[in-house]
């Protein structure tokens, strides 16, 4: 699992399809209007039947978790005033929470990618385009 903070401002988590832990975790503050956790349960394990309660709740900024299906792809991040800052590779079995500041995608190989984020969404109000950053990359 790898954070992605930038002056103190989680831009993203990476989860690795290699992680692997027991029980359950979670990688994102309880706080957070995204909840991004792992589960690693035995068969025979159950969850309780459950049905979750209508509890409005106010979403300050859209989040993106991307769950790569295959293929290869660079997450470029961004600071919130648009300063690049690094890029991570990302392939088949990685996930990526994209929790604040900017981001950008490259496709590396043609690939699949399954994106959850909050709606209801207003592509005209939720989200500003800038300038690729087009210096050397950092990894």
């Amino acid at each position: 699992m790898e954070e992605i903070t930038y002056e103190s401002e989680l831009l993203g988590i990476i989860i690795r399809n290699s992680y692997s832990n027991s029980g359950i975790h979670f990688f994102t503050p309880q706080s957070s209007s995204q909840q991004l956790g792992y589960m690693n349960r035995p068969a025979g394990y159950q969850v309780i039947p459950h049905r979750h309660l209508a509890n409005p709740r106010k979403v300050e900024m859209t989040q993106e978790t991307l769950f790569i299906r295959s293929g290869k792809v660079r997450v470029d991040f961004y600071s919130g005033d648009q300063t690049y800052i690094k890029s991570a590779i990302l392939t088949q079995g990685d996930v990526v929470l994209l929790a604040g500041g900017g981001h950008g995608l490259e496709m590396l190989e043609p690939s699949e990618i399954i994106e959850v984020k909050q709606g209801p969404y207003d592509a005209d109000k939720d989200k500003i385009r800038f300038q690729s950053y087009d210096g050397p990359i950092v990894l």
